[in-house]
């Protein structure tokens, strides 16, 4: 009955070659549902469910064009059969995961785009996210240049029931490119590509990074702290503000991640704070105002579905 109601809600998109760009990254918007993590909690009002005894509650989200709203709650074995999953071939899956807390996390400071670990605790958060997608199938990863979100990708991809191997691509040279290459076709279907792009970076904090957060709130005071860190369009000093990260991390999702989601192909994004709640700003069409009050829990997976298809019910494979 569960699958039932699932199916149900979702929508559907098509991916015919005739549609333009344009038309295709707004069917993929309109068409995306957000599944929330059951103790995924933000600030704009997205409701928790009650878990039944050996399973794991997730809640279908619909994305709207100001709000998101719980439709139904969808309940998944926690284990069942190593080859399970509620995956069809129609449809793609989109997740998206906080990096787990860093060791500046953890001390309080600004990071932004230094590049700094995880810490015990966002180890055993990026275990533990991998755990609850372990059984949602993987094609291709995208994480930030910085090491806590490849950190976070890797370690939660070791929980994965498929037990595909991740390896991060080398395209910053033809050498590089060349000396990574894989030569055997059997690994490489054991593969997954992960491929690390800057522009799904942290926000770059500026002269804040590495400063105490609330030894700086001392210094300049909380609403100009407040500001720096919660509006949308005024950055801290030479630094990024939330508008300018999201220009281009969704710039870049667009363009390098989007395609591979109307293939059909399954997607992890493992970043930050900021370039998730800019790209879920551009799928759920929050405004500027709804945007900056989102908060992402470290570690918490969240998961978009898509179900393609024909728009007239037949065809499908």
């Amino acid at each position: 009955m569960a699958a039932e109601v699932y199916h149900q809600a979702i929508g559907t998109w098509q991916s015919n070659s005739y549609l333009n760009n344009f038309n295709h990254h707004q069917k993929l918007r309109n068409n995306l549902v957000r599944l929330a993590a059951r103790d995924f909690t933000s600030s704009n009002g997205l409701s928790r469910r009650s878990n039944r005894s050996g399973q794991r509650n997730c809640s279908i989200i619909r994305s709207l064009a100001s709000q998101t709203s719980v439709v139904d709650p969808v309940l998944f074995p926690s284990r069942s059969k190593a080859g399970d999953t509620y995956k069809k071939s129609n449809e793609a899956a989109l997740i998206l995961i906080r990096h787990g807390e860093s060791l500046w996390n953890e001390k309080n400071l600004f990071t932004g785009c230094v590049d700094v670990p995880l810490s015990k605790k966002g180890i055993d958060e990026a275990i533990e996210a991998g755990k609850r997608i372990s059984s949602i199938p993987v094609d291709v990863i995208f994480t930030s240049a910085l090491i806590r979100a490849q950190m976070t990708a890797m370690l939660a991809m070791t929980q994965h029931r498929r037990g595909k191997v991740p390896i991060i691509m080398h395209n910053e040279s033809e050498q590089a490119r060349s000396w990574s290459q894989v030569f055997s076709e059997d690994t490489k279907k054991q593969s997954i590509p992960v491929i690390a792009a800057w522009q799904l970076n942290e926000r770059m904090y500026g002269e804040l990074q590495g400063l105490n957060k609330q030894e700086t709130a001392d210094r300049y005071g909380k609403e100009q702290v407040h500001e720096w860190r919660r509006s949308y369009d005024i950055p801290p000093p030479n630094g990024e503000s939330l508008e300018m990260c999201a220009q281009r991390a969704v710039a870049y999702f667009r363009d390098q991640i989007e395609p591979e989601l109307l293939s059909g192909k399954n997607v992890m994004i493992s970043a930050h704070g900021n370039s998730l709640r800019s790209i879920i700003m551009y799928l759920d069409k929050l405004t500027s105002q709804e945007v900056i009050s989102l908060e992402l829990s470290t570690g918490i997976p969240m998961l978009y579905i898509s179900k393609r298809g024909d728009s007239l019910g037949g065809g499908v494979p």
